[in-house]
C-alpha cells in the first residue's frame, strides 16, 4: 500500500515586485530625508553643537535609528509607531526651546518643526498606503 499522495499547487513563478506609485516614493523619500535630519540634529547638537552633561542625552537618537530600516522597506508598521514616537521630540523640543537660551533654543525649535514635518509625512504615507472605506459602507 503506497501512502497517500498530495494534490499540491505547481509552485507559482515569482513575480517581479510592484512599484509603488510615484506619490508613495515622494512621501517615503521625504519621510525619509527628515528622519536623517532629525537624527543628525539630535546627535550634533548632544555631542557638538550644545553638548548637555556628557553627552548621553545623544542616546535619544537610538529610537530613530531603528526606524531608519523600516522606513527604507516601506513597513507601514514603522511609520505607524514613529508617528507616535516622534511626539516625544516635539515635547523635548517645546520644553528646551522655552527653558534655554541661544544656541539650544534654535536647536530646540528646529527639532519641533523637523518632527512635527515628519509627523505629517508619517499620516500622509499611511494614509496614501490604507485603502479608505467608501462613506457608505461606514
Amino acid at each position: 500500500m503506497s501512502p497517500p499522495t498530495s494534490a499540491a499547487a505547481p509552485p507559482l513563478p515569482d513575480l517581479p515586485p510592484v512599484p509603488a506609485p510615484p506619490t508613495v516614493q515622494r512621501a517615503r523619500a521625504l519621510s525619509l530625508a527628515l528622519l536623517v535630519g532629525l537624527i543628525v540634529l539630535c546627535l550634533a547638537w548632544e555631542l557638538w553643537l550644545a553638548p548637555t552633561g556628557s553627552g548621553t542625552l545623544a542616546i535619544k537618537a537610538l529610537p530613530l535609528l531603528a526606524c531608519l530600516l523600516g522606513l527604507l522597506r516601506h513597513r507601514l508598521y514603522t511609520y505607524r509607531w514613529l508617528s507616535l514616537l516622534l511626539w516625544l521630540y516635539v515635547t523635548e523640543g517645546l520644553v528646551r526651546s522655552t527653558s534655554e537660551r541661544g544656541l539650544p533654543q534654535q536647536l530646540a525649535v528646529a527639532e519641533v518643526v523637523l518632527a512635527t514635518l515628519l509627523f505629517v509625512l508619517c499620516v500622509h504615507y499611511i494614509r496614501l498606503r490604507v485603502p479608505r472605506k467608501p462613506r457608505a459602507a461606514r
